[in-house]
């Protein structure tokens, strides 16, 4: 047996004894498949913020939390007769054999782009046996809103429902924003909601016609504000200030101050 088919089975068998009926862990034996799902939520975005932060020496330790959800899931699964880790792991080591031809098969050498749209060609050829009619079938509810805004509006323009353009996209988010605008003096909460959905919705479009990920780009921006809200905290803080001390005029003229620093770097 090989370390990592050893260590594996350590955790396993970790898995087994945490959930055993008379000798487990309490807190292990109250879990279902419910109330697991919102940390494997949580361990997946951990470990893409390593990443994302290059925190690579970390990045193992995600990992393996994340894994411990799979062997959690595969376990509660088990114990209700449905299927085990080896069956997890077969189906994703078989999915994965058909779904590279041209490595494990006889097909010719594919460039990445060939690849990623066979790719998608059999995944609609999955989702078809499977029974999911539609071309939106099996985006998972449970992804990031962005995400998901993103992964639709894909669906539909690979069956021909699409803006021609990315300035197209453009005029429909001013169209949008403007729509938003209307509704301000009436200052209707669902109003509002409904054309903020709208207006972000168009904005994930535009973000997969400049060919970028809506996620991927939040995600930076908002790393970019913490980063130069906390500079400007830290600037506020040599003079013994906080941002409470200040009018937002002096706020903005510090903000614009780091940010121009930052570009310049």
């Amino acid at each position: 047996m090989s370390t990592a088919e050893a260590e594996l089975r350590r955790l396993l068998d970790i898995m087994v004894a945490l959930r055993d009926p008379k000798d487990g862990c309490p807190w292990d034996r109250a879990q279902s498949f419910a109330t697991i799902a919102p940390y494997t939520i949580e361990e997946a975005y951990e470990v893409a913020d390593a990443i994302a932060r290059n925190a690579l020496t970390a990045l193992a330790d995600e990992l393996g939390d994340l894994l411990f959800q799979v062997v959690y899931h595969a376990r509660l699964a088990e114990e209700a007769g449905l299927f085990a880790f080896a069956d997890v792991a077969r189906a994703i080591a078989e999915k994965m054999l058909r779904r590279h031809p041209h490595v494990f098969g006889t097909a010719p050498k594919r460039a990445a782009e060939e690849q990623a749209a066979a790719w998608e060609a059999e995944k609609h050829a999955e989702r078809a046996a499977r029974a999911e009619a539609g071309a939106l079938a099996g985006v998972p509810l449970a992804l990031p809103a962005l995400t998901r805004a993103q992964k639709l509006s894909a669906r539909a323009a690979r069956v021909g429902f699409d803006w021609p353009d990315v300035r197209s996209v453009l005029d429909k988010l001013e169209e949008e924003a403007d729509e938003l605008k209307a509704e301000l003096a009436e200052a209707d909460p669902a109003k509002l909601a409904n054309e903020l959905g709208d207006l972000l919705f168009v904005v994930a479009n535009l973000a997969r016609k400049l060919g970028l990920d809506a996620e991927t780009c939040l995600r930076a921006a908002n790393l970019k504000f913490e980063r130069r809200f906390e500079n400007l905290e830290q600037r506020l803080a040599r003079e013994g200030k906080t941002p409470k001390d200040v009018s937002l005029s002096e706020m903005e003229t510090l903000w614009n101050a780091v940010k121009s620093e930052e570009i310049r770097q």
